[in-house]
């Protein structure tokens, strides 16, 4: 039988080195300076720890593309642990995402792009402007459509018809303001606007596939266009999440979400679980050649943590673990020990993009989790909460 490598061997297959204040857009920096000097900074930005806050991405977004240099101080969001106290001194409400922009602290996020517009400029047209404000009433529009089906249960097929007919109907809009520009964004280039819709439809890309069955990326070939022309864009895979993380993150943001139980949503809901994780239209771009490498350096620096909090033995998920990372890097088979398979799922199912790292290197090591722990057994890890996900607090992996 063949031996997982060490942590030591396992230390030497990569030579993933991110500049998380300098480089490309990350969820991990707590800097960011786009080469400027230190001193230049007036913006903080509160967001939440996992990057699950859709208002919190579009500003990170926004500072990343206008490439405003920036702090970051993570938060605690209530779905998944307790608010820190020194951010409610600071902030009463609690609410996320807020700045402190030259000392004054501003919440709601259309206030905070506002204030930065007013500061810095805005990118390509302002959010008072006559061509953007149609735009961000079409994506309220869309947001309301998709939380009533989402969010509310139908208490008939006819209702659910005429939930998901809503959607569509306001999706055609979206199709017909993208079929107004020559190009692929809702303006002839990229704007604000476009900030202003991603975080949004990106759950609903998500959500709607698992949850309804319906593919919005397939089935709009607009939407397609546009967020194939976002993917072109470093700053949004920066901070683009995958189908696995936003439809396990939504519930308890969203007070619940409502499967329809058709067989295609059975299907997508399968695929999204289980794998294959390289078959979801979550991506487009072509997968980066040194995902493995940032997959493995991730988990090496949070190696004691993540084996800390398993439910499995601490021994039982070192050899594991290494089982499977052996597996990503050299395409070596290891067999783990007994249990382990359930110990590999619990891990699976609480990888976070783009927390722990970008969409591909997810997949990679989900795809290696699953096809280690198949090797032993069909268990599956404790259920992933839908009230709450303390499953996640932050506390167990608050060095970033």
């Amino acid at each position: 039988m063949t031996a997982p490598l060490s942590w030591t061997e396992l230390e030497a297959l990569t030579d993933f080195q991110p500049d998380p204040i300098d480089g490309l857009t990350n969820a991990q920096s707590r800097l960011r300076l786009f080469g400027q000097a230190e001193s230049e900074v007036r913006v903080t930005l509160y967001r939440d720890y996992h990057a699950w806050c859709p208002y919190c991405q579009k500003i990170w977004l926004w500072l990343e593309e206008k490439q405003i240099p920036y702090r970051i101080e993570k938060v605690t969001m209530f779905c998944y642990g307790e608010k820190e106290s020194w951010y409610k001194r600071k902030v009463p409400s609690g609410m996320l995402p807020a700045i402190e922009l030259d000392g004054r602290i501003i919440t709601e996020s259309d206030d905070i792009l506002m204030a930065l517009e007013q500061k810095f400029g805005v990118l390509t047209l302002g959010m008072e402007d006559p061509r953007v404000k149609p735009l961000r009433w079409l994506e309220r529009l869309l947001f309301r459509a998709w939380c009533n089906w989402l969010c509310y249960p139908s208490m008939s097929a006819r209702e659910e018809q005429r939930k998901r007919e809503k959607f569509i109907e306001v999706m055609a809009q979206v199709e017909v303001a993208l079929a107004q520009t020559p190009g692929a964004y809702f303006l002839e280039e990229f704007s604000t606007v476009d900030v202003i819709f991603t975080p949004y439809v990106e759950r609903m890309n998500a959500s709607l596939y698992y949850y309804k069955g319906y593919s919005m990326r397939e089935e709009n070939p607009r939407f397609k266009a546009w967020f194939d022309a976002m993917e072109t864009r470093s700053t949004y895979r920066g901070t683009q999440s995958d189908f696995h993380t936003h439809v396990h993150d939504l519930p308890p943001q969203m007070g619940g979400c409502w499967e329809n139980g058709e067989p295609q949503m059975r299907i997508n809901k399968a695929r999204v679980d289980q794998g294959s994780w390289f078959e979801l239209p979550d991506v487009a771009y072509p997968e980066p050649e040194n995902s493995r490498q940032e997959a493995l350096y991730r988990v090496i620096k949070h190696r004691s943590n993540i084996i800390r909090v398993n439910p499995a033995p601490d021994e039982l998920m070192d050899e594991a673990l290494r089982s499977a990372l052996t597996r990503m890097m050299t395409g070596r088979v290891c067999v783990p020990p007994s249990g382990a398979d359930v110990a590999l799922r619990y891990l699976r199912d609480r990888i976070s993009v783009p927390r722990d790292m970008s969409i591909y290197a997810a997949k990679r090591l989900r795809t290696a989790l699953e096809e280690t722990a198949a090797l032993v057994g069909s268990g599956q890890g404790l259920p992933i909460p839908v009230k709450h996900r303390r499953d996640q607090d932050p506390a167990n992996f608050a060095k970033r």
